[in-house]
Formats: C-alpha cells, structure tokens, sequence
C-alpha cells in the first residue's frame, strides 16, 4: 500500500509523547505496523511501532515532534497512537530488524500475481536494491526480491529457478538439500527470468546462450553477493542464483569441526615455511571456507598473503586478492606466474585444474613459498595420484606435497527437536560400524520441528581426513603405487578416514548415521 505524504499538520499532537529516551532491545516490534507502514517511510520518517498488549500503539520515533508524520501513522494504523523517544541510530537498526523477519512473503505474493503492467518496470533498477523495500515495485520486481529475501532469511546457498511444462518451480538449496519452495504461474516464466537478467547485467533478449553475472543486492544494511547463471532448458531458461552474504562471520579452524588431532596436525601443517598443502572434495563441501580459516590463522602484517580465486567470495582483511578472468587470459596458472613476481610468502591458488596449474603451484612450493590449493577428488589419497595423472613426476610431487585435507558436509542434528534413538542394524552393517553399547546410546535424531522446517536438522559441520606426506608414502611415490595404497599407509600411521570422522560426531550426537551413509565413501562399497 502506499502512504500520502500530503497530509496538512494538525494543531495538537497526535499522542501521548514519553519524553524519556526508549531500549529498543526490551521491544518487539509491532506486526500490524510492519504489514501496514511500508520501510521507506518507516527510514525516512526514522519511525517503528512497537508490540502493545492494550491500550494505544507504542510508536518510536527519532523526532517526537513531528506532527505530520503521527497523523499519517494515526489514520494508517486506525486508532491513537502513544509516541515514544528512540536514538535515531538505534532506531534505523530496529527497522531493519523488524521488516527483515517477514519471513514465507514471496509464497504468499504468488498468490496475488497480476500479469498487466509486469513489464512496466522490469527495467527500472539501480544498481544496488534494497530488497525490503517492495512497497513500489511492479508484480515482477517485488516477486523476485522477496524470492531473494527468504532466500537470504532461510539461510539458502542456492535458488534454482526451474521451468517445468505447465509451471516456473523455485528451489532452494538448504543446508546442502534442495527444497521445492513454490512455484509460479508459467504465464510469468519470461518476465520472471527477465528480471533476473536484468538485475546481473545480462542480455534480455539472448535465449539461446547461457550468461553469468554477478549483481550485489541489499537486505537492509547486510549486502549480498549473486553469483547468477542462466542456460537454455527444453522449456525456458533455467536460472541458478548463488547467494554469499558479506556480513556472514568468517569460521576459524578450531570453529570448523575438525578432531582434536586432525586440528593440531593440520594446525602444524599450515605453519611450515614452505610446500604444498591441498584441500580437496566435491563442490560445495566447504573448502574455500577452510582455506579461509587457514589464511586467518597464518595472516600477519610480516607475511605478504596473495590470493587468486574464481570468485573471490569474500574480503580478507590483511591479505591480497586477485579474480581470475579467463575471457582476459587471466587463468590460475598466468596468475600465479604473475603473483610470484610479488614477492609472496603465502600463495592461495582457488584450484587445480589442468597440468601447467599444478607445475606453477608445485615449483612456487619448491622455491620456497606456500601454497594452498584444492583440488575435487572423492578422498586425501586420490589427490596425490591426481596430481601423478596430470604428469607431474613422482620426485616433485613427494618434495614438494606437504598434506591433502579431504572434507565433506554433514548436516548438523536440529538441537530444538532432538531426542534418543536407536539405528538400525542395516545401517551399521551398511558402514560396517559396531559401536558399543554406551555409544548407541548417545544417538540422536531430530524429531522435526518448525526451527528445522520438519526436518529434523539446522546447520552443517565439517568431517574430515587429513594425510600427512610422511616418508613411507614419499617411499610409494617412487613406485606405481595406487590410491589405496596411499590411504593404507596414511591410516597405519593414524590418519583416521572420512567415515570415522563422521562416525565420531554421530557418537558425540551432532549428526545422524543417515548423514554419514550420505558423504561416505565407505557406505557406497
């Protein structure tokens, strides 16, 4: 709905003023108000009505005496209002908060599609949107926004924007599971995706050829990085829309999840003066995140830190970071050969992808800096024999390779739904684990609840599996070892697997065998 600003002042006020100074952090604020002042009235008015049992709504106002704007609120709320005092700072952060917990509005907006005057607007976008501010947008526009905004709320990864044959799906990748969220009338497919287009600095009216952009939108005051792809699909393009959000706290390695051993061990690793250390595991399985938590830990104002990433996901503070553009001729491999020319002491390459890659990474490791790498292979082992079919030789590989991190992503037990249970014996023989009867009943399960969305699980932590370069597996290196072989000789000199790992936080009731049955390399054997 929108407000008229034209209304005259009025001679008395419109409520009761208390003139002493209000604590936000003691209200909550009021949903009547949220669902009827729209944001950019409630910042430019620097106003926020406040949850009332009885009597008169609480309304916090940076400037009391404002009469205009009380009257507005008065007739827009239908009834008296009781005006309170707030610090204006304070107040802009309360408004924030408040319209940022409108959470299910974009399943909600579906419902009240129109289809006239959906293109009036499309092209009408600055180059940063604040996505709570839908109060004038056109059908399409608002659409999109609070598609992104329960996006951001729901803590998604991904949107997937699928087209079906009678319908336009939106997906959400949660907690490393896509979620069916709600689906839009196939009618509005081409205007839908158009604004996608739109808001990445696309080409509207390329169809037939995939297109990447990269938009920063704004929730308030947190900015959110979209990493957007669209390609042609057998009914309409399919978009999938990457969410970073930049106020998101970076984790620190003892945050991630890692065993008191693997922790030290790796901890240890990351502060040698020179080699090569690989961080490996399919996408999405948070390898940047832990190469990110490395970089905090060795980040000083003696070290000279140069990153090169494709995408830079987030800003370092203290440390250098270059985006590849391969259209440029900027790959990994002409990066790094430039980035050498820094005088580096510590070098993050986002990863190996071909043989002149790993020859620049290997030969950075030998003349003295460090490196960190990843690379996308099921387990530590296979890493090394990775880098031996990209023809590196066995002697570079063993002087040059220090360790390989392999991790997955479990998603985490819902601690609100979370009760006793116990697995069943398929399960175990599956993953060929016999615990003892102290540990089974440490199990725990998610019931489901509505903090989880029903399904029993909130967040995700880390398993792990980190093998060290010792001299028994520089002794293989020099033969036509294999990758089991590698992995025999790390766990007999302690090294424990992916599984174990996982098996470990089941016992410590964290995650579910279900979760672990899903990453392990064991279970598919």
């Amino acid at each position: 709905m929108s407000i008229s600003l034209q209304t005259p002042p009025i001679a008395e006020p419109a409520g009761h003023i208390d003139s002493d100074l209000t604590d936000l952090s003691a209200d909550h604020p009021s949903a009547l108000f949220v669902e009827r002042v729209p944001i950019g009235f409630a910042r430019s008015r620097k106003v926020l009505g406040l949850a009332t049992q009885t009597g008169p709504m609480r309304v916090a106002m940076a400037n009391p005496e404002d009469l205009q704007t009380c009257d507005v609120l008065r007739r827009t709320l239908g009834g008296a209002i009781k005006v309170v005092v707030a610090d204006e700072k304070e107040l802009g952060t309360a408004i924030n908060q408040a319209y940022g917990q409108q959470t299910g509005a974009a399943r909600e907006f579906v419902e009240m599609l129109d289809r006239d005057a959906v293109m009036e607007e499309v092209n009408e976008l600055a180059r940063r949107e604040d996505l709570l501010d839908v109060s004038s947008r056109s059908p399409v526009i608002k659409l999109v926004n609070l598609m992104l905004f329960e996006a951001v709320q729901q803590e998604a990864s991904d949107i997937h924007v699928q087209p079906y044959e009678d319908e336009l799906m939106v997906r959400m990748r949660i907690d490393g599971v896509l979620f069916d969220m709600f689906s839009i009338p196939k009618g509005m497919q081409d205007e839908t995706v158009s604004r996608v287009k739109v808001m990445s600095g696309m080409n509207i009216a390329e169809k037939r050829l995939p297109q990447d952009g990269r938009p920063t939108v704004q929730v308030g005051d947190r900015g959110v990085d979209l990493r957007i792809s669209t390609v042609p699909a057998s009914h309409g393009e399919r978009v999938v829309i990457r969410l970073l959000d930049k106020s998101v706290r970076l984790y620190t390695l003892d945050e991630l999840g890692m065993g008191e051993r693997t922790l030290k061990q790796f901890t240890h690793l990351i502060g040698v003066e020179h080699g090569l250390i690989l961080v490996t595991g399919p996408t999405g399985s948070g390898k940047t995140t832990t190469l990110y938590a490395a970089l905090g830990q060795v980040n000083s104002s003696e070290r000279n830190i140069i990153t090169i990433e494709d995408p830079i996901e987030y800003q370092l503070d203290g440390i250098s970071q270059i985006q590849v553009a391969n259209k440029k001729g900027m790959t990994f491999a002409k990066g790094l050969r430039s980035v050498l020319r820094q005088d580096p002491d510590i070098v993050m390459v986002g990863e190996i992808r071909d043989r002149e890659t790993a020859v620049m990474a290997i030969q950075s490791a030998l003349t003295g800096h460090l490196v960190f790498s990843t690379l996308h292979t099921n387990d530590a082992a296979s890493a090394v024999t990775r880098l031996l079919d990209l023809g590196i030789e066995p002697y570079l590989v063993g002087s040059s390779l220090m360790g390989v991190l392999a991790q997955r992503l479990v998603r985490r037990i819902c601690d609100q739904c979370a009760e006793p249970y116990t697995p069943d014996i398929s399960e175990l023989e599956t993953l060929r684990y016999e615990p003892e009867a102290e540990e089974l009943a440490k199990f725990r399960k998610g019931r489901g609840c509505e903090s989880c969305r029903g399904m029993g699980y909130h967040g995700r932590a880390g398993c792990f599996e980190l093998l060290i370069v010792d001299d028994e597996i520089r002794k293989l290196l020099r033969t036509q070892t294999t990758a089991s072989e590698i992995s025999d000789a790390a766990i007999g000199a302690g090294m424990r697997t992916l599984c174990d790992d996982g098996l470990a936080k089941v016992e410590l009731g964290q995650t579910t065998l279900e979760e672990v049955m899903r990453m392990s390399v064991r279970a598919t054997f």
